[in-house]
């Protein structure tokens, strides 16, 4: 297919998926700067709010403890997985998989029953070591953290998986001929060959994070409110939209930076 037939068959299609972004975006960009006033007013406000940086700390607190949660979980999977042969992989990842197969806000209130007072959770340790065991797993920020890290994890294991899967295999056989143990080879070859898939990884789970609404709605208490949990009360409360588009605005430049940072990663292990 040449140049031309590509623009005839997808231009259309382009340009409505453009128009359905570029049109919101800029209408955000209008009212964050008072619209034809032109004024940073609603950024000012936002930072001569105590609730603005109470709530950007608790974005950034709960999105890199998710991140890291999820990276301690998914290491190990990516390290497994790309040890098996392909055919197991394809059935294990079918598991990893798991949790794009339910919509996030029924994971969310699945995770009600899990971790409430009553919950199976608590209800097993009750039964096992008495009343005094009972964990506080839900309104919080642990159960904040938990609902993150089950949406987060695939998104991490994935692209440690791959720079896993791109190690050749004359590196590791190289040094078992030298006489290195595997304990030796993961630590000087493994890991840090794996470090730009880790921080791909992390870069995508951290930008995810920063905007995640439902799960800190559900789960978390009032302590554990997010960004996207501010942009709701300016819109339906307060019926504040500038300062609601003003954090949409400082939203989309800290998740584009993050992005422009996965960008400069080394040559070979770029994911984007």
């Amino acid at each position: 297919m040449t140049n031309r037939h590509a623009l005839i068959f997808l231009g259309p299609v382009a340009l409505v998926m453009a128009l359905g972004f570029f049109v919101p975006l800029g209408q955000i960009f209008y009212t964050s700067v008072d619209g034809a006033q032109l004024t940073l007013r609603p950024f000012a406000e936002l930072v001569d709010s105590r609730l603005f940086w109470l709530v950007l700390e608790n974005t950034f607190a709960i999105s890199v403890e998710s991140m890291l949660a999820s990276l301690l979980l998914a290491y190990p999977i990516a390290y497994h997985l790309s040890r098996v042969t392909p055919r197991r992989r394809a059935a294990y990842m079918v598991l990893v998989l798991l949790p794009f197969w339910t919509s996030i806000l029924v994971k969310s209130f699945a995770f009600t029953v899990i971790l409430g007072d009553h919950g199976i959770v608590n209800n097993v340790l009750r039964a096992l070591f008495g009343e005094q065991m009972v964990l506080p797993l839900l309104f919080n920020r642990t159960g904040v953290v938990i609902g993150m890290v089950h949406w987060l994890l695939p998104f991490m294991v994935f692209p440690i998986l791959v720079n896993l899967l791109a190690q050749g295999s004359d590196l590791h056989y190289a040094a078992r001929v030298m006489g290195a143990g595997r304990t030796r080879i993961f630590f000087r070859i493994t890991l840090p060959l794996s470090v730009p898939g880790v921080l791909a990884g992390c870069v995508i789970t951290l930008v995810l994070s920063l905007g995640s609404f439902v799960t800190p709605a559900l789960l978390g208490g009032r302590r554990d409110l997010m960004m996207a949990s501010l942009v709701d009360f300016y819109t339906r409360v307060s019926l504040d939209w500038g300062s609601a588009s003003a954090i949409a605005v400082l939203l989309l430049a800290i998740t584009g930076g993050l992005i422009l940072l996965l960008s400069r990663l080394p040559g070979e292990h770029r994911l984007i």
